[in-house]
């Protein structure tokens, strides 16, 4: 199956994530980040912040194993991940209780060096508990043509 606008709209199952100071750290610790923003409390106080945030790409580790992501009609074999955004709000902090649901929210295609390439957008639009939306996570999917799988 190729990519067509039908899959604009779709949507996941909402999930709610909470988070806590040993997520942010967890993750700080794995990306290889030592900003004491992330982790020391007293440090981040003083800051513009007024306490602990979490890093920019944290995100990308929301809702990774929770198995909430869209069903798609299409060979996850031709998924490649092309990109990464994320349109924030305000930080994520300790304590947040983050609404989350993934939605389609564009289908285009581009001329590749071998041929047309598809592209599949999945925002993932993270809120809190008053409804305020905090943050964005795009995915940009390229979605290989059968003729660029020959190539």
């Amino acid at each position: 199956m190729e990519l067509d606008q039908s899959l604009v709209g779709l949507t996941g199952p909402q999930f709610v994530f909470e988070v806590e100071k040993r997520h942010i750290r967890q993750f700080a610790e794995a990306i290889g980040d030592p900003n004491p923003l992330y982790v020391d409390e007293a440090y981040a106080k003083t800051t513009i912040y007024g306490g602990i945030i979490a890093p920019p790409s944290f995100p990308v580790a929301i809702g990774a194993d929770s198995g909430q992501g869209i069903e798609l009609p299409l060979d996850y074999s031709r998924m490649l991940h092309g990109e990464q955004e994320f349109i924030y709000r305000r930080p994520i902090r300790p304590g947040d209780r983050l609404h989350c649901q993934m939605k389609v929210t564009d289908v285009y295609e581009r001329e590749g060096k071998n041929g047309p390439m598809q592209f599949l957008v999945m925002d993932t639009e993270m809120k809190d508990d008053e409804g305020e939306l905090v943050v964005i996570s795009r995915t940009n999917i390229i979605y290989r043509t059968l003729a660029s799988n020959k190539a």
